[in-house]
């Protein structure tokens, strides 16, 4: 998929088919009450991957695209978490996700007669990294090994490995000894 995306391109036309079918998986994943397995197999259809038994996701559930989704192994993913992934979201092995999170890797261009065309860059999240409840993590972030995001930041730049950031826009607080 390229960095760049016109709304009206053929290229966007074929990612709306991708679109309109994982909507409906998101309404039958959100809309009854499943079981983990149950959970785990739908968002697995979804995303177009198979997700490993260790990872547990409560619902609800949100995905925009869902086919740029990936997901390691014993990942947690809480409740009302949003993922934005067009662009590509990338969840290594032990994230935790707190509730109401959003990963956001699409943005729309500055310039008012390109708005409505979208720019896609990847979100990375880092092996053994927790966000908090309520973060938000912009298009182009990579959130590094062991980092950890206080709830209701919002991370617009890097994090780095073992670090603890917090705050609007999300600022290091402190790094972590082991």
């Amino acid at each position: 998929m390229s960095e760049k995306i016109d709304l009206n391109s053929n290229e966007y036309q074929e990612i709306q088919k991708v679109i309109d079918k994982n909507l409906e998986l998101v309404q039958e994943l959100n809309s009854i009450p499943h079981t983990i397995d149950e959970t785990r197999k739908i968002v697995s259809e979804i995303i177009g991957e198979k997700i490993d038994d260790s990872v547990e996701i409560r619902l609800p559930f949100q995905t925009d695209f869902g086919a740029n989704l990936h997901i390691g192994k014993n990942v947690y993913i809480n409740n009302g978490s949003m993922f934005t992934d067009m662009g590509g979201i990338y969840l290594d092995d032990n994230v935790l996700i707190g509730p109401n999170v959003t990963i956001a890797s699409v943005n729309h261009h500055i310039e008012p007669s390109q708005r409505r065309n979208l720019v896609l860059k990847p979100v990375h999240i880092g092996k053994n990294a927790w966000l908090g409840a309520g973060v938000i993590v912009t298009p182009g972030v990579t959130i590094g090994e062991n980092a950890v995001v206080g709830a209701g930041a919002v991370v617009t730049k890097d994090v780095e490995k073992n670090t603890i950031v917090a705050g609007v826009p999300a600022k290091q607080i402190r790094k972590i000894e082991e």
